[in-house]
C-alpha cells in the first residue's frame, strides 16, 4: 500500500535548541544544535549504527560507508550487498579532492547484445529476463569498497566487516518496510529456491517483527575477513558464485570474477545558481542528466512560481522530457562509447533546449537534442534511442566526519533482491544488473563483453564558494535524477531545510505525457497541469528514497535528511539522532458516480465533485473549468447550486471547448475527446 510522506519522525535523543541564527549555507534547520563529531544518513536504523560507531572510534567517512556498505547487506538484503555493484563518491579535505569509487557490475566475456531477445527476436518480458543467470553482471561491491578503504580510508575491510557479521550471526528484527518487500517479492524468492529458505520459511513470508538470521552469510563474511577479497574473486565464493549464475542460464566464469576491475574516476561538475553541483559520470546517466535538469530550470524564477505550483511543476516535467531524451540517446559506458558531456551541459545548447519549453503546453513530440555540434567532434555512429527498463530499486546513504571528509554512496543489486538468485550455501543475492543494457541492439548501451550498463545512479555533492556542504543521492531507477535534482531544487530555489526538502512531495516523468506523483501534490494544480496535456497516473505512488548530510561550515554543525519511504535514518555521533516514522496509509479517495477521462485520461475528480442528475453528468464548476482549461465568465448561465456549490453539465462545457463527447455506461464514465 502506497504511503503519504509525513513530517514526523520518531525522536531518539532530545535534540538540542539553540537561537535561530542564519546559517552559512542552504538546507540548515536553525533551531537545532548540529552534530560536530560525524554524521550518518541511511536508509536502515542497524546500518546507520554501525557507522556512527566506526565514526566514534575515530574511523573516517570512508571506514563509517565501508561498514554501513556492509552491514546494509544484512539488514537491507533487497537492495544491495556484496552480490552487486555501485558507485561511491568521495571527498577528501585534506587533499581537497572529490573523486568517485566505480564498482559498478561489469557483462562477462560471454555477454551478447541479441541475449534478452526471444527467438522472434523481440525482447523477453522483463520478469523472465531479470529472473535469470543471463542477467547477472560480474559484482563490483566487496571490491570497490575493499580498493576505498585502501586509497582513502584507514581501517582494514577485515576490522569493518565485524558488525555485518555479528548482524548476521545474531540476527535483526524485519522491519515494516523489508516485510513488504518479501510479501510482495515471493514468487521471485521461491523461483530459485535458496533464498525462499531465507525469507520465506516454509512459504510463509518473513513478517514485521521476526527475526532474521543470516547464518550462511555470516560464515561467508567471515571468510572475507580471513582470506580477503581474494575468496570472493578467485576463491570458493566465486566458484560457488559462477557454478549458480550458469546452473541459471547464465554464462560467467571465474575468469569474468578475476578480470573485473574497480577503477577511479572524475566526476562531472557545473554551477548552478552559483552553487558547483559534483555528480556522477559515465557509465551513470545520474551526473549529466541531473545537470541538464538543473541549468534547463536555472532559466525561470522558480522561487517565484513557488514549490509545486503548476507553473513549476509544468517548467520541471518538461525539463525532465528534454534531459531524459538526451540521456536514453547518448548515455553509456564511456569506455566503450564516447559521450557528448561538454555538450549535454554546454550554454548555447541548454538555451536552445530551454526554448522548446512552452509554458501553456506539454510539448508532445520531444526528442534528443544533437549535444554534439557544442563538443567540436561527432561520433560516426547512428543515433538510437532504446527502451528503459521497470523502477529498480537500490539504496543510498550519506556520511561525514569530524574531519570534513564526506562520502556520497548509491549501491545496487538493481531490482528487489536482484535476480532473485541467492548463491546457495553463502547467502547473498545477485544482481540483474546487465538488464540494465537496452534489450534489442543497435544503441550506445547495448550489451557487449565487459561493458557496464548504463546506470541512474546519482550520488552528489554540493559545494558552496568552493566547499562542500551537502552530500545526497537516492534509490529508485530512473526516478533517482528527478528525486535528487527535487531536493537539491528544494534547498537552494525554495529555502527548505534538508529534512523539509526530502519529504516534499516528488513527480516523475521521463517522457511525454504520464506523470507519476507523490501524495501532496494539490489536486487544482494536478488539474490545471492534466489542462496543458500531462497526464498524471490515477493514484499517488513514492518516488525515491533520499538521504542526505549537510554541513554548515560557519558554525561547524552538521545535519541530517532522512527519507520515510523506509526506515530512513540520521544518526550524529554527538548530536541530533532520529528514525523515520512509518508513514500513515494513504486511503484512496472514493469513486463518485462516474469518472471523467480526456483522451483516454481520468481526471482526479472526487466524489463529492461529481454528480448525476436526471442522466445529466455534474462536476463541481471551478475543478471542471481548471481541468478544461475554461474561463468561468463563459459558462455563468449553465451553473447548477447543488448543497451550496456551483456545479457545471460536463456534455455542454465540453462541446463549447471544442470537444466531442460520450458516455461509457459499463465504466460509468463520461468521455472527452479532442484533437
Amino acid at each position: 500500500m502506497k504511503k503519504a510522506k509525513s513530517l514526523a519522525v520518531t525522536v531518539l535523543t532530545l535534540l538540542s535548541l539553540a537561537a535561530p541564527v542564519q546559517a552559512a549555507v542552504p538546507g540548515v534547520p536553525t533551531d537545532t544544535k548540529g552534530a560536530t563529531q560525524g554524521i550518518v544518513a541511511a536508509a536502515h536504523p542497524a546500518a546507520a549504527q554501525v557507522g556512527k560507531q566506526i565514526l566514534e572510534k575515530g574511523g573516517n567517512a570512508v571506514d563509517a560507508a565501508a561498514g554501513i556498505q556492509l552491514a546494509l547487506n544484512v539488514v537491507e538484503p533487497m537492495m544491495s550487498g556484496i552480490g552487486g555493484g555501485g558507485f561511491m563518491m568521495i571527498y577528501r579535505k585534506d587533499q581537497d579532492k572529490i573523486t568517485v569509487i566505480d564498482s559498478r557490475e561489469m557483462a562477462p566475456e560471454k555477454a551478447d547484445a541479441r541475449m534478452f531477445l526471444d527467438s522472434d527476436g523481440k525482447p523477453v518480458p522483463f520478469y523472465d529476463r531479470h529472473t535469470n543467470g543471463k542477467a547477472v553482471g560480474v559484482p563490483g561491491t566487496l571490491l570497490g569498497v575493499e580498493t576505498a578503504l585502501k586509497k582513502y580510508g584507514t581501517m582494514k575491510l577485515s576490522e569493518v566487516i565485524d558488525p555485518a557479521i555479528e548482524l548476521a550471526e545474531k540476527g535483526v528484527r524485519v522491519n515494516w518496510i523489508t516485510a513488504e518487500y518479501i510479501r510482495d517479492q515471493t514468487d521471485k524468492l521461491q523461483k530459485h529456491g535458496t533464498a525462499a529458505g531465507v525469507f520465506v520459511p516454509d512459504g510463509k513470508p518473513l513478517q514485521e517483527g521476526d527475526l532474521l538470521v543470516q547464518p550462511d552469510l555470516a560464515n561467508t563474511f567471515k571468510l572475507i575477513k580471513e582470506k580477503g577479497t581474494d575468496a570472493f574473486y578467485k576463491g570458493e565464493i566465486g566458484e560457488a558464485l559462477v557454478k549458480e549464475v550458469q546452473r541459471t542460464g547464465g554464462s560467467m566464469t571465474m575468469e569474468d570474477l578475476k578480470r573485473y576491475e574497480v577503477k577511479e574516476r572524475e566526476p562531472v561538475r557545473e554551477t548552478f545558481r552559483g552553487y558547483e553541483i559534483v555528480s556522477m559520470p559515465p557509465p551513470s546517466s545520474g551526473g549529466l542528466t541531473l545537470l541538464q535538469i538543473l541549468k534547463l530550470m536555472e532559466g525561470f524564477d522558480n522561487k517565484k512560481a513557488g514549490l509545486n505550483s503548476a507553473e513549476y511543476l509544468h517548467n520541471l516535467i518538461e525539463a525532465n522530457h528534454l534531459a531524459y531524451a538526451d540521456r536514453a540517446a547518448y548515455m553509456a559506458d564511456e569506455d566503450f562509447n564516447p559521450v557528448p558531456k561538454k555538450g549535454l551541459i554546454h550554454d548555447e545548447y541548454i538555451k536552445e533546449r530551454r526554448a522548446l519549453i512552452q509554458p501553456d503546453k506539454a510539448n508532445d513530440k520531444v526528442v534528443a537534442g544533437d549535444p554534439w555540434k557544442f563538443e567540436g567532434n561527432k561520433p560516426t555512429a547512428a543515433l538510437s534511442i532504446k527502451e528503459t527498463n521497470p523502477a529498480q530499486y537500490t539504496t543510498h546513504f550519506s556520511v561525514m566526519d569530524k574531519w570534513g571528509n564526506l562520502v556520497s554512496y548509491t549501491t545496487t543489486i538493481e531490482d528487489i533482491f536482484g535476480s532473485g538468485i541467492m548463491v546457495p550455501g553463502y547467502g547473498f543475492m545477485l544482481n540483474n544488473e546487465l538488464t540494465d543494457f537496452d534489450a534489442t541492439p543497435g544503441g550506445v548501451n547495448q550489451a557487449e563483453p565487459g561493458k557496464r550498463p548504463r546506470s541512474s545512479m546519482t550520488p552528489t555533492i554540493v559545494l558552496k564558494d568552493g566547499k562542500p556542504f551537502m552530500a545526497v543521492g537516492s534509490p529508485g531507477g530512473s526516478t533517482i535524477i528527478a528525486s535528487v535534482s527535487q531536493t537539491i531544487l528544494n534547498v537552494i530555489e525554495h529555502n527548505m531545510t534538508i529534512q523539509e526538502a526530502i519529504l516534499a512531495p516528488r513527480i516523475f516523468s521521463s517522457s511525454y505525457p504520464t506523470v507519476r506523483w507523490e501524495a501532496g501534490i494539490d489536486q487544482d494544480v494536478i488539474l490545471k497541469l492534466m489542462a496543458k496535456g500531462h497526464v498524471f497516473e490515477e493514484n499517488p505512488a513514492n518516488i525515491g528514497n533520499v538521504q542526505a548530510v549537510i554541513y554548515d561550515f560557519e558554525t561547524g554543525g552538521m545535519y541530517g535528511g532522512a527519507d520515510n519511504t523506509r526506515e530512513g535514518t540520521v544518526m550524529g555521533v554527538d548530536a541530533v539522532d532520529y528514525i523515520s516514522a512509518k508513514p500513515e496509509p494513504e486511503h484512496p479517495a472514493k469513486k463518485g458516480a462516474f469518472t471523467l477521462k480526456v483522451n483516454g485520461n481520468s481526471f482526479p475528480y472526487t466524489a463529492a465533485q461529481v454528480a448525476l442528475q436526471n442522466g445529466t453528468a455534474y462536476i463541481q464548476a471551478d475543478k471542471l473549468l481548471l481541468g478544461l482549461n475554461g474561463e468561468a465568465a463563459d459558462f455563468q448561465q449553465y451553473a447548477v447550486p447543488m448543497q451550496g456549490t456551483r456545479f457545471l453539465p460536463v456534455k455542454k462545457v465540453a462541446e463549447a471547448l471544442g470537444y466531442s463527447v460520450a458516455w461509457d455506461e459499463k465504466e460509468k464514465a463520461v468521455l472527452l475527446v479532442k484533437p
